[in-house]
């Protein structure tokens, strides 16, 4: 595939808060978000408000991001693996970061998950801060320019937060094409038009990343490789030859979050 010259995404707003609705891919994006701004020489730290989906929260790639030296924030001992919205102190201090400090909130998806932004409304009057809604055409809950406006109306609602950007996450996992990422393109473009919320940036797995189509694409580019697997495939043995094995990051991979 032809190298194109798409213009790599960098975080710029010291903090950044992902939501999304279920299977939109916010976690996955997050964390390679925070590696990615770490392997920049930025301080990073992540805080994992998913209470949601046990399944894929951030928390579950700790290992991974401290291994790359990013600070994550989740509450301590067995509390990391509950369903509640425990919020350790060290939220505070990500609240108000430090100059060179970028903070970074995966919340849980849809109104119910956002609801925990809600107590974040007041300490960040005044402050600069990016709520970053992720926009997959391949989900049901987005996959039509109305289902995209009542997810963001329904998110501001609960968090009392305003919505200031949009990813473009659409993709079919490892059957995703240029195609896919073209079509959540186009979507997201219509909904930036109608809400007047510019599009942050596109979302591609591996060598679509590359391709010259995106570069086309008046936004700019976050190249991702798989962190987070589907419980079911989390304990399957992986072919060493298949490019889903370059598409990953460079670290152990990430256990179940039950071990029975």
């Amino acid at each position: 595939m032809t190298q194109s010259n798409a213009a790599i995404y960098e975080l710029s707003t010291p903090l950044t808060m992902v939501v999304g609705s279920y299977g939109s891919g916010k976690t996955e994006i997050s964390v390679n978000l925070a590696v990615a701004t770490r392997m920049r020489g930025c301080r990073v730290s992540v805080a994992d408000l998913d209470i949601v989906n046990p399944y894929f929260r951030c928390r579950e790639a700790q290992v991974l991001m401290r291994e790359h030296g990013v600070r994550v924030v989740i509450p301590p001992g067995a509390q990391q693996f509950a369903d509640l919205p425990i919020v350790v102190p060290e939220i505070k201090g990500m609240l108000e970061p430090q100059e060179g400090v970028f903070s970074i909130f995966d919340v849980g998806g849809d109104e119910v998950g956002a609801r925990l932004l809600s107590s974040f409304s007041e300490p960040l009057k005044g402050r600069p801060y990016r709520l970053l809604q992720v926009i997959n055409s391949r989900r049901p809950f987005t996959s039509t320019l109305e289902g995209c406006i009542r997810m963001k109306e329904g998110l501001e609602e609960s968090s009392r937060l305003k919505v200031g950007g949009f990813i473009v996450n659409s993709h079919l996992i490892t059957d995703t094409t240029i195609e896919v990422v073209l079509e959540g393109f186009e979507l997201a473009q219509k909904l930036s038009e109608e809400t007047g919320v510019p599009i942050e940036f596109v979302t591609a797995m591996g060598e679509l990343a590359q391709a010259p189509e995106l570069a086309a694409l008046p936004a700019p580019i976050l190249p991702l490789r798989r962190v987070m697997l589907p419980p079911w495939l989390k304990d399957e043995p992986k072919d060493d030859s298949s490019d889903e094995k370059s598409n990953r990051m460079p670290a152990g991979r990430v256990k179940p979050l039950f071990v029975p």
